[in-house]
């Protein structure tokens, strides 16, 4: 269900005109910012199986592959790295120790 909920926040972006006329970087801060809380709403507080981690990574990779026009994960990991963006795996695992610290 935050998949769906996800690939509509993005397609928000991408359907009006900032999607194509903004540079990369404002187009992934605006991801990072409004779509990706979207995609990992209280995670942190939930048991996550392997595949359900791979298929927010998935959808992660997905993104970045539709954003720069390639299908090479090469090309999306360096756009990971280039735009400092980490992955879905590793922002739960940072909001889960936040929670446990907390609690």
């Amino acid at each position: 269900m935050l998949n769906i909920l996800f690939n509509r926040a993005a397609n928000g972006i991408f359907g009006k005109k900032i999607g194509r006329i903004a540079s990369d970087a404002v187009v992934i801060q605006l991801l990072k910012s409004k779509c990706v809380p979207v995609l990992l709403y209280a995670l942190e507080v939930c048991n996550l199986s392997k595949k359900t981690c791979s298929l927010l990574i998935f959808t992660a990779n997905r993104l970045f592959m539709k954003l720069f026009s390639t299908k090479d994960m090469s090309v999306v990991k360096y756009c990971h790295v280039l735009f400092h963006i980490d992955l879905p795996s590793a922002i739960i695992k940072k909001r889960l120790e936040n929670f446990e610290s907390v609690m």
